[in-house]
């Protein structure tokens, strides 16, 4: 027997209660996976609440996790038992002390990046990965605009856009977020209730505007990115923390030649040889310091509920994680 997080129904943090569960042999291109550190991300709170259809219930929550193979399906090459890997998956169920899982999403651990700080970083580092090498390639010499700035995604962003060379400006919503967001590599800081954003962007940039700005937030900020971006560039809406961006006229775009893009990181690691070259991207940038898990919260896997309640009521800093 093994235990997981399971809910019967969508709702509020008690939804999610510790029980008991069969794990069987792994099927054909299956792996028995034994979590060690499960990343906790707002994302899981929106499939607990069924506000993202991503679980049929009753379920387990949990998109990243990292831990130890136990056991190789038939068919499985590549992976040993005993191996560390990591993954992070559309397919929730990571809240879990076991749990089978393809083999072809398991990324092999390097000896030097710790199961902890892998399972931190999955999701929200593969995302800041693809934002700044993909989606739009922030080069030595731009000016990027960082939205939500003290944010998980955003912190990552910062701190690896200024590793890259840009001028590094990051919006937040309090001092003590500014802090945050400084300390990650923002060169300069808007306090986005105190401040008029735009007119503060094209003050630091001299009239010229941001050259890529990477916006979680959304629907509060969109307008205000159209009016400090620069001639042609290119505004990134990766998030909806405030709510979706209402229907855009693609006209808008036109006047400054703008690039528009709606990425998720999933489409970007779908095949495996992107997974792969994903993960080894994140994972130097870790080995150098690049970037640092800030891992500030830890709980039993048992008390995926209060977890969660606490990051609801934003009483967390940095990553958090589940220790099973």
């Amino acid at each position: 027997m093994s235990n997981s997080i399971i809910q019967q129904q969508s709702g509020g943090p008690e939804v999610l209660q510790w029980t008991a569960v069969d794990v069987p042999a792994p099927g054909p291109g299956e792996v028995t996976l034994r979590h060690t550190a499960i990343g906790v991300n707002f994302i899981d709170i929106y499939v607990r609440k069924g506000a993202y259809p991503m679980m049929t219930l009753p379920g387990t929550p949990g998109m990243e996790a990292a831990g130890l193979v136990e056991a190789v399906g038939p068919g499985v090459t590549g992976l040993t038992v005993g191996q560390r890997v990591a993954y992070v998956m559309t397919a929730p169920g990571a809240y879990s002390e076991r749990r089978n899982v393809p083999a072809e999403r398991m990324v092999p651990l390097p000896d030097d990046i710790t199961d902890q700080d892998a399972a931190a970083l999955m999701l929200k580092g593969m995302t800041a990965e693809r934002l700044l090498h993909k989606t739009a390639p922030a080069q030595a010499g731009d000016t990027v605009l960082i939205h939500a700035a003290a944010g998980g995604v955003g912190l990552l962003l910062c701190a690896w856009a200024r590793a890259i060379g840009c001028t590094v400006i990051g919006t937040v919503g309090s001092a003590a977020k500014a802090d945050l967001a400084r300390g990650a590599g923002a060169h300069h800081v808007i306090d986005s209730g105190t401040e008029d954003v735009a007119a503060r962007v094209m003050e630091i940039t001299g009239g010229k505007g941001a050259d890529k700005i990477y916006d979680g937030v959304g629907k509060d900020t969109f307008e205000i990115s159209l009016a400090c971006i620069a001639r042609f560039g290119h505004l990134v809406s990766f998030g909806n923390a405030s709510g979706a961006v209402p229907p855009v006229n693609i006209a808008l775009l036109a006047p400054k030649c703008i690039a528009l893009s709606r990425p998720q990181v999933f489409p970007y690691i779908a095949d495996r040889a992107n997974l792969l070259a994903t993960a080894a991207n994140l994972f130097d940038a870790m080995r150098k310091r690049i970037i640092t898990a800030q891992i500030h919260h830890t709980y039993p896997l048992a008390q995926a509920a209060q977890a969660h309640d606490d990051l609801e009521q934003r009483r967390t800093t940095g990553q958090i994680l589940l220790l099973a």
